[in-house]
């Protein structure tokens, strides 16, 4: 039997599924791991001196909503009698895109998903899966304070549809077709690159656009709102974590980890912008209110117990905003 393992990223033209395939590549743990890297955009193909062997890193663009693309796509992943090891899936129509476009949503968040779980239970059982899910899978009221024991009441197209996948998963880990595991991103700040059609995009754009001279337009104007946060290197070092975890530490029909995170408030991100970029920089804040995006935002929860993600799973959380912030400071000064 052969012992060439391989590994599935798929969204890798966006932020996190790139965060795990470097993360991957430095490991040496992996080093005879082949990492496939799809998305409709052509994939981003982590380089640098601290890869191990870049070669063993394979784009394959193509549309995962095409069932013949999908077929092809688990069937590279097994070539020459490879075992497809686990498969992060990271695509999809973000929160504000969900809700402006329900059909889409529909096709790429839950129709796609469904046909890749589908695949891979048919060609390649047994398979660990980790589904990106979401904060958004809740809504109002909550506690001040979100449990595991809280329900999951989504009140927007994007929550709605991470929740259905949710489901779903559990199942079919419960029946033994794939073993399942779906990780609750907090939102993800400071995010590098551009915009995105999430409705928490200003949460990295208030500290983005500023420190690169462009304005940020941040859509509520209550600067004591708070929003649930992870960097982006603690969520790569969660998902690690989350692929070498024993399946046995969550129940078989209840799969979701809340990834942890910190609740920070508008004025303490405008506070850690100063600190690092300088007062003037404020300036290029400007607050104008969205009541639609606002809406989405106020439904979401603004804090996690982390005890059971901490404590009994054995992830790691961010010490402060400051640390946020220093991260991407850190990133801009290695990318001059």
């Amino acid at each position: 039997m052969s012992s060439r393992k391989s590994i599935l990223i798929t969204g890798a033209g966006g932020l996190v599924g790139p965060l795990l395939a470097t993360r991957l590549l430095r490991d040496p743990r992996y080093s005879q791991y082949t990492i496939y890297l799809t998305d409709l955009a052509p994939p981003i193909v982590p380089s640098g001196p601290d890869i191990i062997n870049p070669s063993r890193a394979i784009p394959i663009q193509g549309d995962i909503t095409s069932p013949s693309f999908v077929s092809s796509l688990i069937s590279a992943t097994q070539k020459d009698g490879a075992k497809l090891a686990a498969v992060f899936i990271f695509h999809g129509i973000m929160s504000a895109g969900s809700e402006a476009n329900f059909e889409l949503s529909l096709k790429v968040n839950v129709d796609s998903v469904r046909l890749l779980l589908d695949e891979i239970r048919t060609s390649a059982p047994g398979t660990r899966v980790v589904y990106s899910s979401s904060q958004a899978v809740y809504g109002q009221p909550l506690p001040a304070v979100v449990t595991d024991d809280v329900m999951a009441t989504p009140q927007s197209t994007y929550g709605a549809h991470k929740l259905m996948m949710e489901t779903y998963i559990n199942d079919l880990h419960r029946k033994g077709f794939i073993e399942g595991f779906v990780v609750r991103f907090p939102t993800i700040s400071v995010r590098p690159g551009k915009p995105t059609a999430a409705a928490s995009s200003f949460l990295s754009g208030i500290i983005r656009e500023p420190l690169a001279g462009k304005e940020c337009v941040v859509p509520i104007e209550d600067r004591s709102f708070k929003s649930y946060l992870s960097s982006p290197s603690t969520i790569a070092e969660n998902l690690v974590r989350v692929l070498e975890m024993d399946s046995d530490k969550l129940p078989e029909h209840r799969r979701s980890v809340n990834f942890p995170g910190i609740s920070v408030s508008v004025q303490e991100l405008l506070d850690a912008l100063e600190k690092y970029g300088g007062k003037e920089k404020l300036g290029l804040v400007r607050e104008v209110r969205d009541e639609g995006l606002e809406k989405v935002l106020r439904s979401w929860p603004t804090d996690f117990d982390t005890s059971r993600a901490v404590g009994g799973l054995g992830l790691v959380v961010d010490e402060g905003v400051e640390g946020l912030v220093g991260e991407y400071v850190e990133s801009l000064k290695r990318d001059e």
